[in-house]
């Protein structure tokens, strides 16, 4: 809480944005539902490798 008893609440959305991307994605792709949980799992590991 901020000091003058104001609440600062950031929500930028960008974690709805990112949800409906990549549920177009799977189903532009076709992707099964194991394969989708799968790239749900995988994709953020090898996209932090890189961009580190």
């Amino acid at each position: 809480m901020a000091p003058n008893g104001q609440r600062v609440h950031v929500d930028s959305g960008m974690g709805v944005i990112w949800l409906i991307g990549w549920l177009f994605t799977i189903a532009f792709a076709k992707l099964s539902f194991w394969t989708a949980v799968l790239g749900i799992i995988i994709w953020p590991y090898y996209l932090g490798v890189a961009v580190r």
